[in-house]
């Protein structure tokens, strides 16, 4: 009996009992941010979604690129880069510089490194 018991407590998302614990809600609640910081957060998180874009931004940690090196890299057309780059200047996740006809992507600060760092450390656990 013991055995089916630890079992089904293995196996359970949910609590055994209801306990409402107020001080733990307040604390959560005291931490909230609003709502167009959450919106911008989720779109962020989403943008990261994509291994195309997410590859493009692990590339840019070494250094800034073009459209072309960018393209020849993933294998994929420059069309399809400048798209996907767009979508993470639009969140701020990249920038641009450029040199004469060369437009040269970047993070566009040490968060994004950091952020995508922090995520891979986390999958390779």
């Amino acid at each position: 009996m013991t055995t089916k018991r630890s079992t089904m407590l293995k196996d359970d998302d949910g609590c055994q009992i209801r306990v409402i614990h107020p001080e733990r809600i307040a604390q959560a609640r005291s931490n909230m941010v609003n709502g167009r910081d959450l919106s911008r957060l989720s779109s962020i998180f989403k943008a990261l979604a994509d291994p195309s874009r997410l590859l493009m931004l692990m590339a840019l940690r070494d250094g800034e690129m073009c459209v072309c090196d960018l393209a020849a890299m993933l294998g994929v057309s420059e069309s399809a880069v400048s798209h996907q780059l767009r979508r993470l200047r639009d969140l701020a996740l990249v920038r641009t510089r450029r040199d004469a006809q060369c437009l040269y992507y970047s993070l566009d600060d040490a968060h994004v490194a950091a952020l995508v760092g922090v995520g891979l450390e986390h999958a390779q656990e």
